[in-house]
């Protein structure tokens, strides 16, 4: 088969809605698919790109989970988020023309890789694919803004809590169940993530199993009282 036999269009793609602009005409359609310039399959504990790569692509997740994460000064890993399939990962590259994080696979992956110069170019000819970047960047600085309140003002049962209803939500746009899933991630990582020792994690989990709110086995996670969760997530803070 031939490279263009193989590839499958943005346009049949059944994350489309999820990564690119919704009701677009066949004409803008038909542009939008020579987009994607190739597909990367990435094997587990493999980086797409690392801190310093040069910045030439976004990437849109087909298939797989990812982290990304930072070197702090003393050397630690932190992690900054997980992105799943539909998601594109690769903007805090825009900004230096060089990446800034680490992604990682959590699991075998593929990805779109869309070069950023054809994505300018094609934004001047289809406004919504314009529209479209701009939003992904603004809920990116939503996301920021949130981690930084989950960090900044809330207590460990909140903030996995909070993390486990965002995981859920998130699976759920693609299709997947509304109470459960499987951690691609490992505790340690969630820890890095939420600002939580390890210790802390897995007691929290051990907390919120005994008091039925979830289900845990091994990274096999059951939602029993999704009203619960979001109660603690919305729950006044009292000084």
């Amino acid at each position: 088969m031939t490279p263009k036999a193989i590839k499958v269009a943005c346009s049949n793609c059944n994350l489309r809605e999820l990564c690119m602009p919704v009701d677009l005409d066949d004409s803008d359609m038909d542009k939008i698919d020579t987009l994607v310039a190739t597909r990367r399959k990435i094997k587990r504990g493999d980086a797409l790109f690392s801190n310093g790569d040069r910045f030439d692509a976004l990437y849109a997740i087909r298939t797989g989970f990812f982290k990304t994460r930072i070197t702090t000064e003393d050397g630690r890993d932190q992690v900054t988020g997980f992105q799943m399939a539909g998601e594109i990962i690769g903007l805090d590259g825009i900004v230096g023309d060089r990446h800034s994080c680490d992604a990682v696979a959590l699991e075998d992956a593929e990805v779109c890789e869309m070069p950023y110069g054809r994505i300018e170019e094609l934004s001047r000819e289809v406004p919504a694919l314009q529209t479209h970047v701009h939003k992904i960047m603004s809920r990116e600085i939503v996301r920021e803004h949130g981690v930084m309140l989950l960090l900044g003002s809330m207590r460990a049962e909140e903030r996995l809590a909070a993390f486990l209803l965002n995981l859920v939500q998130r699976l759920h746009a693609r299709g997947f169940s509304r109470s459960e899933l499987v951690l691609r991630m490992t505790r340690e990582e969630i820890g890095s993530y939420l600002g939580l020792k390890l210790e802390t994690v897995s007691r929290t989990f051990s907390k919120f199993a005994e008091d039925g709110l979830i289900e845990v086995k091994h990274r096999h996670v059951r939602i029993l009282d999704i009203e619960a969760l979001q109660a603690l997530v919305n729950a006044p803070n009292c000084n």
